[in-house]
């Protein structure tokens, strides 16, 4: 049998008091290629993404099987999490760097070569990210989220893991993005490839993007995310309430904009980055 047959029978049964080894063999066998990059939780087909949900059960099924454990490095580093997801092991091999303060790689994850930590930043189970990243402080990757090669997560910035519905698609950062501090992109939103996220844009799946450049108004549907065109540059902004009480008082709301695709000036803004590698 399989891995992928494995994890979905193994899911499939109910919860039991103490679980047999062929629970942890399987759950070993996906979290070693997860960290090695070699499975995702959602991949690219073509120009299309697809979630593979069966990576998602079996990350759930860790966490049904594990058991809560003192995990303390020393008095002064305390932490208690399941035994199945301990902090993620990194060699000076990977070619990873890890700015000393606070940061924290679940196990089950992949980072790939070039990355830079800095801290505090953390990356959950699941997640996958790709050569050559910036992940700034205070920044949180969630959950199996897909980021891209030579993206710029910048300070602050939270990207929503989405572990659950186990068939809905992460949220997916293509390469070359760069997203600016303060942003949140969360419900499995879609950026796709040199966007730039302009600092404090808020992306969730009940979030409509107003495309000034093309005249376009983007939504998430039942059959597909929230996505962002590749090389849009959105900016926070709103759009006026335009009936009853809201409309009275002249209030408006939240609206994330499209105020033009990237461009020579947007390409020499974002080249700073580049001097922090």
């Amino acid at each position: 049998m399989n891995l992928p047959q494995q994890i979905e029978n193994l899911f499939a049964h109910s919860p039991q008091e103490k679980y047999g080894d062929e629970y942890f063999a399987a759950f070993n066998a996906l979290k070693a290629e997860l960290n090695a990059g070699r499975l995702r939780a959602a991949e690219k087909v073509g120009d299309e993404w697809r979630v593979n949900s069966w990576i998602k059960k079996g990350i759930l099924l860790g966490f049904r099987i594990g058991a809560l454990q003192d995990m303390s490095i020393d008095a002064r580093f305390i932490y208690y999490d399941k035994n199945t997801f301990p902090l993620k092991t990194i060699s000076i091999n990977d070619g990873v760097r890890i700015v000393p303060g606070g940061s924290a790689i679940r196990d089950g994850c992949y980072l790939g070569r070039g990355v830079t930590c800095m801290p505090p930043m953390y990356v959950n189970v699941g997640a996958y990210i790709d050569n050559g990243t910036m992940i700034d402080s205070h920044v949180l990757v969630g959950s199996c989220a897909q980021v891209g090669k030579r993206v710029h997560l910048s300070a602050a910035v939270q990207i929503g893991g989405v572990l659950e519905p186990i068939g809905s698609l992460p949220v997916i950062i293509e390469d070359d993005v760069l997203v600016g501090g303060n942003c949140g992109i969360y419900e499995g939103t879609l950026v796709r490839q040199s966007a730039v996220i302009g600092a404090g844009v808020i992306l969730t799946g009940s979030t409509p993007v107003y495309d000034l450049a093309k005249d376009e108004i983007y939504r998430k549907t039942a059959e597909r995310p929230l996505e962002i065109p590749a090389n849009a540059v959105v900016i926070p902004g709103t759009r006026p309430i335009t009936q009853g009480r809201g409309r009275e008082l002249g209030l408006s709301i939240y609206a994330p904009i499209i105020i033009k695709y990237r461009d020579e000036k947007t390409d020499l803004a974002t080249q700073l980055e580049e001097l922090l590698r």
